[in-house]
């Protein structure tokens, strides 16, 4: 097999991808050993559902989730910020020590009691995408006597 120092492109991408995706799959594995989260409904699905949806929006593949990366997901959600808050929502989920998002302080977010915003802005788009608000196709036909 040859030398993994000189591949370039497409390989080296997915070896990237592979490697990132082993530390969120250990990380995820630190949590479904712990005590704290143990009496957590369908734990592993969830951090499953954690773990591609932080993947998303990585866009540096850096294993973290920057500026740039957290405006992409709220503008997809339909709720675009400003800088200035991007920042705020940063602090509040690192607590100030960081200037990304790390796939231990997203899980913790996500899974924790604190209601941060960015929380609650993908509990919400989990909810709507799982029950659409207006039935498709066109309406039932009624009756007279079925109307009030």
């Amino acid at each position: 097999m040859p030398s993994n120092k000189n591949i370039q492109g497409g390989k080296a991408f997915g070896l990237l991808k592979e490697q990132q995706r082993q530390k969120l799959e250990e990380i995820n594995q630190e949590y479904l050993e712990d005590q704290k989260y143990r009496d957590e409904e369908d734990l592993a699905e969830k951090l499953e559902g954690l773990k591609n949806k932080y993947s998303e929006f990585d866009l540096n593949d850096q294993g973290e989730i920057e500026m740039m990366g957290l405006k992409r997901m709220m503008e997809k959600l339909g709720v675009p910020k400003t800088h200035l808050e991007l920042k705020k929502m940063i602090v509040e989920v690192t607590g100030g020590s960081s200037n990304t998002i790390n796939y231990r302080d997203f899980v913790k977010m996500m899974l924790g009691k604190r209601s941060a915003v960015l929380k609650l802005v993908l509990i919400f788009e989990d909810k709507a995408n799982g029950s659409p608000c207006k039935p498709e196709g066109p309406p039932p036909k009624r009756d007279i006597a079925s109307l009030p």
